[in-house]
């Protein structure tokens, strides 16, 4: 009998924190302050753990931010284990993020900011409509290379793209 994988999304709470911080030094070069993690906690579904066959391998941590009468959603941390890369967990921890902005119908764009040689991630979101908007030249302390793209999905007809703090009309 083959068992089929199950990949789900579970919610983030104070017992499995720990979980949450460690998937996060692992997957990504640069290290979260307590603030962001309890900033996490009131996030609820803009802040999941991703689990492959009840094992923790994943998380999406995003914010609500609001700049130039824009609703925008930021995603902060979106990533997953190496060894569990391409099963669709990125997918499926993306698609949730989607619909939640789909539901709530009053987001401009979503935005996040990528390590400039991350070209799997880069690929990864362009599949999904985003694209890069910007560039941030040392976006990143102590991590090398410093720079970083700034990737955008327009969720509104003739949003804006927000560059260095000014808006840039489509």
């Amino acid at each position: 009998m083959t068992r089929t994988n199950v990949i789900e999304l579970g919610d983030c709470t104070h017992h499995n924190l720990k979980q949450l911080k460690k998937i996060n030094s692992v997957v990504f070069p640069v290290s979260y302050n307590d603030r962001f993690y309890l900033d996490v906690l009131e996030s609820g579904e803009l802040a999941k753990l991703a689990y492959y066959n009840d094992i923790v391998v994943g998380a999406v941590c995003c914010r609500i931010d609001s700049i130039a009468n824009q609703r925008r959603l930021y995603i902060m941390t979106l990533g997953c284990l190496y060894p569990y890369r391409r099963l669709g967990i990125g997918t499926v921890m993306l698609n949730h993020i989607l619909k939640y902005v789909e539901a709530d119908a009053n987001f401009d764009n979503i935005f996040l900011h990528v390590q400039v040689n991350n070209e799997s991630a880069i690929e990864f979101y362009k599949k999904f409509g985003f694209e890069v908007v910007d560039l941030k030249k040392n976006y990143y302390k102590r991590i090398e290379p410093a720079d970083a793209y700034v990737l955008q999905k327009n969720l509104k007809d003739g949003s804006t793209t927000i560059q260095n703090g000014n808006s840039i009309d489509h």
